[in-house]
């Protein structure tokens, strides 16, 4: 392999002048792993008391850690910014979703939104209240709607005109349900292009600006069978400046007070959805859930005066905010090479467990764990397993020069929008994934088999 030396500071560990200096980085370097997260002096590193060089071993590679701590402290973060007497928080299950963490998210207090049929008969079956969920969806599916009126789904967030009349049509005449409306404040939001949400022109929400929004609202106020308890917006992921925020939140106000004024109508519920932004590397920035929650009471609270309306209920919905800090993966290196200059770390995973690299450039800290290296950093590219050139999960990161196959590399922030996005691409089975708490290690989802994949293909 080449050594390139780094530039100092590097991403990386890298030789220092002192055990200090060298102190200091590698405590920035655990910045971004769960509070948990302990190296002893040889290199080995653990999790909640737990060494996932033992995880790795008991349940191979890749696999996927969350520490049920660093969940639990997160929540517990929301509901104290954001105190249940004036505000509700509800965990976004698209960022992951298991039984496991149903239940952990049902003691914690928080609600729960869901995309699909799918996602909201698994949280029900594990036993979360069906009233405490809301369902969102641009396109929701016959079996979506069908699914939420049978088990009693608390809110449906109405994403466009012809959900009005088909909520209501399968409400039935005599029937009841309660209902929110996106609305799409026309803000440009979120660390990539493709997850900002709340820009006029794309596909979710009713737009603020062209009048549909307010059009829908008399809509389903015509029908006596829906219950109209607020507005709802989502603006985009990855956000870290509340300043978004808070113009939506002045919109939305506007919009509520339109509706008492053409309608007599005083919504209860405001809905500022999530994207809260998170530090995937030492350094991002990140959103701090209280200091929005006060500046949002704050703005809320003024809005309202302003505009002689009642201050609604607020709703959020964190999802990578609440997990992601919280889950770590685990690869195996299989293969160390060098071509045209440049070094690679060839390892057991990749684009079909984690696609965000691929899809949004997203960007990782990885580091060795399991030894202690004193060999000089190098810039080395974490190339996943599978028949694509895009399959990169971390580009020119420092990783010690001495790496080599059979070598366990960990990435920190993977607890949102990996395993819930992955695919079984090149009929790779998914990874595993292991709660840790206490010193204890508990299996929440198996690995996807061969057997898994061939019991599918049900045609000769």
């Amino acid at each position: 392999m080449t050594v390139t030396e780094l530039p100092s500071p590097s991403p990386g560990p890298s030789p220092s002048p002192g055990p200090g200096a060298e102190a200091a980085a590698r405590l920035r370097e655990f910045s971004v792993w769960p509070a948990t997260a302990t190296e002893e002096p040889g290199g080995r590193v653990l999790l909640a008391g737990v060494p996932l060089a033992d995880i790795a071993d008991a349940h191979g590679t890749p696999v996927y850690v969350l520490d049920e701590a660093e969940i639990r402290d997160r929540c517990r973060t929301y509901r104290a910014a954001f105190p249940e007497a004036g505000a509700d928080v509800h965990y976004a299950a698209k960022a992951f979703l298991c039984r496991g963490l149903v239940r952990l998210v049902e003691e914690e207090g928080l609600g729960l939104d869901v995309c699909s049929a799918g996602e909201l008969e698994l949280a029900v079956t594990a036993g979360f209240p069906p009233e405490r969920i809301l369902l969102h969806g641009n396109a929701k599916s016959p079996a979506d709607l069908d699914t939420a009126l049978r088990l009693g789904v608390g809110r449906i967030v109405i994403d466009s005109p012809a959900e009005i009349a088909r909520i209501a049509a399968a409400v039935g005449p005599h029937g009841h349900q309660r209902v929110m409306l996106r609305v799409t404040p026309g803000i440009a939001a979120g660390g990539h292009a493709k997850i900002r949400t709340g820009t006029d022109g794309q596909k979710f929400g009713l737009s603020l600006r062209d009048g549909h929004a307010q059009h829908a609202v008399a809509r389903v106020l015509g029908r006596p069978q829906l219950e109209l308890t607020g507005l709802h917006c989502h603006i985009g992921s990855q956000i870290t400046d509340a300043k978004p925020y808070l113009t939506a939140l002045r919109r939305l106000v506007g919009l509520m007070a339109r509706i008492r004024d053409v309608h007599g109508v005083v919504l209860p519920e405001l809905d500022l959805g999530g994207g809260h932004g998170i530090a995937y590397r030492p350094g991002d920035p990140v959103l701090d859930p209280t200091a929005l929650a006060r500046r949002l009471r704050t703005a809320l609270g003024e809005g309202c005066a302003a505009a002689g309306l009642p201050v609604p209920r607020l709703l959020v919905e964190p999802g990578r905010a609440v997990v992601g800090p919280a889950g770590v993966a685990l690869y195996r290196v299989l293969a160390v090479k060098t071509t045209a200059g440049r070094s690679f770390a060839a390892v057991d995973g990749g684009m079909g467990d984690n696609p965000r690299p691929a899809l949004y450039g997203a960007r990782y800290a990885p580091r060795l764990i399991g030894r202690r290296s004193t060999a000089p950093v190098v810039r080395t590219t974490v190339a996943g397993r599978h028949c694509e050139a895009g399959d990169l999960l971390a580009e020119d990161v420092g990783l010690p020069a001495d790496l080599r196959p059979g070598d366990l590399l960990a990435v920190p922030v993977a607890g949102a929008y990996h395993l819930s996005m992955a695919s079984p691409y090149n009929l790779v089975g998914r990874p595993p994934v292991v709660a840790v708490r206490d010193g204890a290690a508990r299996l929440l989802v198996r690995r996807e088999t061969l057997e898994d994949l061939r019991a599918r293909d049900v045609g000769l």
